[in-house]
């Protein structure tokens, strides 16, 4: 499909909803009979590019959440990270001010997800209504994709703002204004949708409209409601300000492991799903191979003039080059850290993170040449996001278009692993964990044996080898702020963080042998560079040896810098932990008739 399509004229009277400072209660009829709309097929399937609509807007997932969701963590940061009043990075570092000035509009991710909502909530209705989807198979795959799709607006809600108004019916004059639910009524209401919603849905390529990873299929609603179970399950910032486990005997941690365990080993017996070698999977994905029944599990669809994923979480390119018309990249990317998490034999590694940038030579044209230059310890790049490894030249100056992977195989793999070793024990979770480790390592056995005794040893060592394979399989994802905030590691592991990058700058703990500098040169093809000095073993001496053309410093800080990178991670003064979430916006305050509040953030 490759595109998101402008709602069409026809549904835009049924599903078009104006601000929420006016009376909402959509109207039974428009110019087209909601009875008609969703009783036939046709019309109720252009329902969903409306939906859709909603997550590819400016200020959406496009160009606002998916760039500034996750940061600040051990694993992602936002690459100005030494800057830590402006409000770009107020964002991550666990300061946020609620008039943000990149949030608070009328227009943002808050209320775009909320858009989308209604929309999904006018949809539901309206086929359980009229649509027969009882013993009408057509609109009951329509009914199960948007279930889903509203589950996906909901998920990000609660992961970006923590408790949030919850609405699952169209908005009526008396529901303009809600307060925050407590989460848990929201998580066993999605819960339940996606149970039903995969009894609904075909598997990948079981009918042409799962044929695509643009199209929701039964491995994605069975997916997403093994991630929401875990995350039900888990710790959080709740209401009272505190960080705990639910206390709802439904949402026990027993029950969430269950429900993650069976649905994801249903996608792992159904054979629909595959891993496929990881770099391979990265360059079918900028390739926009949307065929399903690969690694990839759902994407949001991006037009080609829509979506900003390689613009500010790719490498970046300083100028436009055969690749690129549009010189950007790396607004977001990896902690310096995890350049040194993996092994070196790890395959990962480099498709992960990147050390190097795209110039071009002042001779050559705007739409020509290109080659690779370090850049600098401070500022990596997500390699999984790249302009060269498409197969079009982007020619828009502000978008890429490519899609953003909710969700691939491998997560499923590792959750029906985390599951399982609570579950039943490390034994029982291995083999799972052996499948993520042994593409790891294609070439070394000998590690992957290593690494699985390791894991093995006990359910505690397993579990751990489950939060460092998470962040080694996932860096550049933005999964990793979610995780660590149900294992109620986030204070833990960036206080950690701060402490490795201290000793990476000043090559004291494990990182005393590394080198100060790395020394580099262009490969023969004039486009590709040589670095030597990014593993441990290396040494200055070694790489000065080598005779190549250029050398330089490798650290994260200068002189001028008023804040040190690892003392930018959290802001001064600010406990993570009692601002997991960000606020919600004055404006949307101001418009709550005051029902709405923040004070359980610690502003």
């Amino acid at each position: 499909m490759k595109r998101i399509i402008n709602i069409s004229l026809l549904l835009g009277a049924t599903l078009s909803i104006t601000s929420c400072k006016n009376v909402l209660e959509a109207p039974a009829k428009s110019s087209l009979d909601e009875s008609v709309i969703f009783s036939t097929p046709s019309l109720a399937e252009g329902v969903i590019p409306g939906i859709l609509q909603s997550f590819g807007e400016t200020n959406s997932y496009r160009g606002r959440y998916l760039v500034y969701y996750g940061t600040n963590t051990d694993v992602e940061v936002h690459n100005s990270l030494k800057a830590i009043d402006d409000e770009k990075s107020r964002l991550g570092n666990y300061n946020t001010n609620v008039d943000n000035g990149q949030m608070n509009t009328d227009n943002n991710a808050w209320a775009k997800f909320y858009e989308g909502i209604e929309r999904a909530n006018m949809a539901i209705r309206g086929l359980r209504r009229y649509g027969n989807v009882e013993s009408n198979r057509e609109m009951a795959q329509i009914l199960g994709e948007i279930l889903v799709l509203r589950a996906v607006l909901y998920n990000d809600l609660i992961k970006g703002w923590g408790d949030v108004p919850a609405r699952f019916e169209p908005i009526t004059s008396e529901t303009t204004y809600l307060p925050r639910s407590d989460r848990d009524i929201i998580y066993k209401q999605l819960l339940g949708d996606l149970d039903e919603a995969a009894d609904l849905l075909p598997w990948p390529n079981e009918t042409s409209k799962t044929s695509s990873v643009e199209r929701v299929s039964k491995s994605f609603a069975k997916g997403l409601r093994a991630r929401l179970a875990l995350a039900a399950g888990g710790y959080a910032q709740r209401l009272d300000g505190t960080v705990r486990l639910s206390t709802d005997p439904e949402l026990s941690r027993e029950k969430m492991y269950t429900i993650a365990k069976q649905e994801c080993l249903d996608i792992i017996s159904s054979s629909t799903q595959r891993l496929l070698g990881f770099e391979e999977v990265f360059r079918r994905f900028n390739q926009e191979n949307t065929a399903a029944g690969g690694e990839s599990i759902w994407e949001i669809p991006f037009s080609d003039g829509r979506g900003r994923v390689i613009f500010d979480l790719g490498v970046r390119h300083l100028k436009t080059n055969k690749y690129t018309g549009q010189n950007r990249g790396g607004t977001v990317g990896p902690n310096p850290i995890m350049l040194y998490e993996y092994d070196k034999d790890d395959v990962r590694r480099f498709v992960s993170i990147v050390p190097y940038e795209w110039d071009r030579n002042a001779s050559d044209a705007a739409d020509a040449g290109g080659f690779q230059v370090p850049s600098s310890l401070g500022r990596l790049y997500f390699g999984k996001y790249r302009y060269e490894w498409m197969t079009r030249r982007v020619t828009s100056t502000n978008d890429d278009g490519l899609n953003w992977m909710y969700m691939r195989y491998a997560d499923v793999i590792l959750m029906a692993a985390e599951a399982i070793n609570e579950l039943e024990g490390p034994e029982a979770a291995a083999p799972y964990l052996k499948m993520i480790l042994d593409r790891a390592f294609p070439s070394n056995s000998v590690r992957v044996a290593e690494l699985m005794s390791q894991a093995s040893a006990s359910k505690i060592a397993f579990f751990n080898a489950i939060v460092d394979q998470r962040a080694l399989e996932f860096t550049g994802e933005m999964l990793r702020k979610g995780d660590l905030i149900r294992w109620n590691l986030l204070g833990t592991k960036l206080s950690e963080a701060k402490q490795k990058l201290e000793q990476l700058e000043n090559r004291t703990g494990k990182y005393a042998d590394l080198p100060r500098r790395i020394y580099y040169q262009t490969a023969d093809d004039g486009e590709t560079v040589s670095i030597y000095g990014l593993n441990f073993g290396d040494t200055d001496a070694a790489g000065a040896a080598l005779n190549y053309s250029a050398n330089k410093s490798w650290t994260m800080s200068s002189s001028s810098d008023v804040t040190t990178f690892w003392n930018a991670l959290v802001y001064p003064g600010r406990d993570p932990n009692k601002q997991q979430y960000w606020p919600i916006w004055q404006f949307f305050l101001e418009s709550s008739n005051g029902m709405l509040n923040n004070n359980h953030l610690n502003l």
